[in-house]
């Protein structure tokens, strides 16, 4: 499955959107009964699925709200849902082997807490969609050469000579983001010298839909259902401890990880190698300026152990297609336009990063008095009920 490249140089766009991941991708589909012109630039071709049953590393637990978005643009039932997991609950230790969160769905009154999907297979869906999509303009593959702002649009080249002129563009272009350097907005950059290792398992006990994360001295472990008894790990460790887990052989690894886990599901059995990607607070110091906005982890990175960076931006792509939709007389790039998404988002992302960060600094601290605040923390609000729904409030993000 191959995009293709169509010369529309002699169009002024409405919007063009620099990136088709899962956030960009799902913004252009959102536009795409809009009346707008929709522009879409990606730098790699799609990779066709592998005929075989393997499992992407790359997981992603989807929030009820991000859901009801993606059904919402058609993507969620085209999904394969044998391929998809309901997390049914959620059981979160400290560092001291007694305290603990829980969080049930039953109880909560819901259907699940979130679903676990495979990148690719979402990824696969959103470009199928484009693809039936002749309102959205792709060009792919596309690299992106220059980037010039004027007052009344702003013309976006490509490396081959082609020129997008468009009312807006949108960085949908990942954390280090070229468009956001382009237009000269400066991003507050915390690298958490950590890594997040992750791999696929099968597991000896099943895990009754249930996700599981261990706060501990040397990082944040979590193991997501995967349909059947398979579990997906993300694993936040410092570099050299992550480095010394992507060494291991898969069965010194197997043990490693069902020991970390407590053995909680028995022994493990790799499915996939173990990768690691970097961890970084990303903090841009605005979301817009006339002609220019940033959505997804343009906008903003946070640390995974929240598992609520995806769903960050599928709540970015909703609100900016919301703000664009109903526009009235302004152009989309419009300055002041564009500050009704920046406000309608703030606090959300806000919330996010103080939570994820405000965890991390808290369990990486190696202070006994910190460790004891932190655990009786945990156990208190485990208790209270109301903030339980809260939380939960936040996490499910009902966009």
């Amino acid at each position: 499955m191959f995009f293709f490249k169509v010369n529309m140089t002699a169009q002024t766009f409405d919007v063009a959107i620099v990136g088709a991941g899962l956030v960009g991708s799902s913004l252009a589909l959102a536009l795409r009964d809009s009346g707008l012109s929709v522009a879409l630039v990606e730098a790699r071709a799609p990779q066709a699925l592998p005929e075989d049953a393997s499992w992407d590393n790359r997981i992603y637990a989807i929030s009820s709200g991000s859901a009801q978005f993606l059904e919402q643009l058609g993507i969620w039932q085209a999904l394969d849902a044998q391929r998809m997991t309901r997390v049914e609950a959620m059981a979160i230790f400290g560092d001291d082997g007694q305290s603990r969160l829980d969080f049930n769905a039953y109880e909560a009154g819901l259907g699940q807490l979130a679903y676990i999907l495979e990148n690719r297979l979402l990824q696969a869906a959103l470009w199928r969609a484009l693809e039936a999509a002749p309102q959205v303009h792709l060009f792919c593959p596309a690299s992106c050469a220059a980037l010039a702002i004027a007052t009344d649009a702003a013309r976006l080249s490509l490396d081959d000579g082609t020129e997008i002129p468009a009312k807006l563009i949108v960085a949908a272009d990942g954390a280090h983001s070229w468009v956001r350097q382009q237009a000269g907005i400066k991003a507050h950059d915390k690298d958490y010298r950590q890594l997040g290792v992750v791999a696929n398992f099968a597991t000896a006990l099943p895990h009754q839909g249930t996700a599981f994360q261990w706060f501990q001295p040397e990082g944040v472990l979590a193991y997501l259902p995967l349909p059947g008894n398979r579990i997906s790990i993300v694993w936040s460790l410092q570099e050299d401890l992550a480095q010394g887990l992507l060494q291991l052989a898969p069965d010194a690894l197997c043990a490693r990880v069902a020991e970390a886990g407590k053995q909680r599901l028995g022994a493990l059995e790799l499915l996939t190698p173990a990768a690691a990607f970097p961890l970084h607070l990303i903090e841009p110091d605005v979301l817009t300026q006339p002609r220019i906005a940033l959505v997804g982890d343009a906008a903003h990175q946070v640390h995974p152990l929240a598992g609520q960076g995806v769903n960050l931006g599928f709540a970015d792509a909703k609100a900016l297609a919301g703000v664009l939709a109903a526009r009235g007389p302004r152009d989309c790039g419009d300055g002041y336009l564009l500050r009704r998404f920046a406000r309608a988002r703030r606090e959300e992302i806000l919330a996010m990063q103080l939570v994820t960060d405000g965890l991390q600094n808290l369990f990486n601290q190696p202070r006994p008095m910190l460790g004891w605040v932190r655990n009786v923390g945990l156990a208190a609000t485990n208790r209270l009920t109301w903030i339980k729904q809260q939380l939960l409030k936040q996490a499910l993000g009902n966009t």
